[in-house]
């Protein structure tokens, strides 16, 4: 029996600890399982983020840019291209341009290329036979369509083709909004302003067109009046629409980056080296040397009586008896307080009726003495000083009897 029970008492033993460690184990537990469900629901979240984050990377580059469903894209010119048969390639680059263009008839879809130098953007052009400027600036038009320049902007509203060419008489009328000048050999359509929404030159069979495809050809803006049909009109000649898209990554300048230097006018770094060469020699003109400090004996000492003195002379001669009995009144009250055993805080007023407390004295006429009496003239301020004497030596009679009886 003795075996038993000794063996079955580590057990119970156990077994009483087991419902605590439960208990301390329980929580710590749930903590673990709210940090888990913590971090899952940040993957989660990073996980969301990052999916319309690139469902939306559109927005990024989603000017004239065929993939593009953004608002300023042309995923829906180039839908519609397709759907007639017309083979879209979309090129990022000049290489794949060049391979592009070097097979079947095509036409070239060429935006604003700040990155690519006047002969690139030839070279690209004369690898197609036609081109259409959906971008034009000053540059482009000056290289496929000399003499025509921008003209600014065209006033609101829909206008009709005013011009012989058959795709802007199948189109019908439109809305431009950048409009253009045109050249002596170049057809002019959709007169507005001071300028023409279209320009189309044609030497031969080949054909280059400059419009405002930004305000045209765009998705939020294709179905307005004739838009889609122009473009479609414009592009679609040939069996493949090769479709730049400009970076600046695909740039053949070898300046692109110039420097602040080659930016400024030559005389600045000279202006600047002088500027920084009048700085040092002014410091060092007006500038001051600091040494070690020294120090100094005072050629006199002044006792505190005589300073005291001073004052009170000075107090005298100014004949301000109220300032000077407010400098008596400030001691008394600092003394006092220390006699009454009052805290550094103490006010005037506490001060004072602890005084009158402690002496049996009237309250008012302590007041008078500490705060409230304001003295008119010599004789006054030396009265209010003998009474504040005797208030000192009544408290200090009251609160040690004895030492003054001896």
């Amino acid at each position: 029996m003795s075996v038993g029970t000794s063996g079955s008492a580590p057990a119970a033993a156990a077994a009483a600890r087991e419902p605590h460690a439960t208990r301390r184990t329980a929580p710590r537990a749930r903590r673990i399982a709210a940090w888990i469900a913590i971090g899952l629901g940040l993957l989660l979240i990073g996980g969301i983020g990052a999916a319309i984050s690139a469902a939306n990377q559109w927005a990024e580059r989603d000017a004239l840019d065929p993939a593009s469903a953004g608002p300023a894209g042309t995923r829906a010119l180039a839908g519609i291209l397709r759907e007639h048969g017309v083979e879209v390639v979309i090129a990022r680059d000049r290489a794949a341009a060049a391979d592009a263009l070097a097979g079947a008839a095509a036409t070239l879809v060429l935006p604003d290329a700040p990155a690519l130098s006047d002969d690139a953007v030839l070279e690209m052009a004369d690898a197609a036979d036609d081109v259409v400027l959906v971008q034009p600036r000053a540059r482009t038009l000056d290289l496929l369509l000399p003499g025509s320049t921008p003209a600014g902007v065209a006033p609101v509203g829909a206008v009709e083709p005013g011009c012989a060419l058959g795709d802007a008489q199948r189109a019908g009328p439109i809305e431009p909004v950048g409009v253009f000048t045109a050249a002596q050999n170049a057809t002019a359509c959709y007169p507005a302003g001071d300028g023409h929404g279209l320009l189309v030159a044609t030497d031969g069979d080949r054909r280059v067109a400059a419009v405002d495809g930004r305000e045209l050809f765009v998705n939020d803006r294709l179905a307005d009046h004739g838009n889609a049909a122009l473009a479609l009109n414009l592009v679609g000649r040939h069996p493949v629409v090769v479709w730049y898209v400009p970076s600046p990554a695909d740039t053949d300048l070898s300046d692109a980056d110039p420097t602040l230097g080659e930016l400024t006018p030559p005389w600045v770094s000279p202006v600047i080296v002088l500027l920084l060469v009048a700085g040092v020699a002014a410091g060092l003109w007006r500038g001051r040397r600091f040494g070690p400090l020294v120090t100094e004996r005072l050629p006199i000492t002044v006792r505190a009586s005589e300073t005291t003195e001073g004052r009170a002379r000075l107090y005298a001669r100014s004949r301000d008896a109220v300032h000077a009995a407010d400098q008596l009144r400030l001691g008394s009250l600092s003394r006092l307080a220390r006699m009454l055993a009052l805290g550094p805080g103490a006010s005037a007023t506490e001060t004072a009726d602890a005084a009158a407390l402690r002496t049996g004295l009237d309250r008012g006429a302590v007041r008078g003495i500490l705060i409230d009496d304001v003295p008119r003239g010599d004789a006054e301020l030396v009265a209010l000083s003998s009474r504040l004497r005797h208030l000192e030596d009544a408290v200090q009679t009251a609160i040690r009897p004895e030492r003054n009886h001896r």
